[in-house]
């Protein structure tokens, strides 16, 4: 099926949707681009994510000193 006739019936099923279900699909095209994204960059909540999971580790005790990691890379 060509590009064209794909646009064709999105854009015919599409307003069949409740507005829910459309936010939903609007939501997965955007997780697919996402996804194909070649550049290796993050989104902006995953960054988030990933910090505020780092701090809670730091919070726990879970790290290494500077000191500490600079002597264990001397011991390579």
């Amino acid at each position: 099926m060509k590009n064209s006739g794909i646009q064709k019936q999105v854009e015919n099923y599409l307003p069949m949707l409740s507005s829910k279900q459309q936010v939903l699909v609007l939501e997965m095209i955007k997780s697919f681009l996402n996804i194909e994204n070649t550049s290796g960059r993050i989104s902006q909540k995953q960054y988030n994510q990933e910090i505020n999971e780092a701090v809670a580790e730091i919070d726990k005790g879970k790290y290494i000193t500077h000191k500490d990691a600079l002597k264990e890379l001397s011991e390579w």
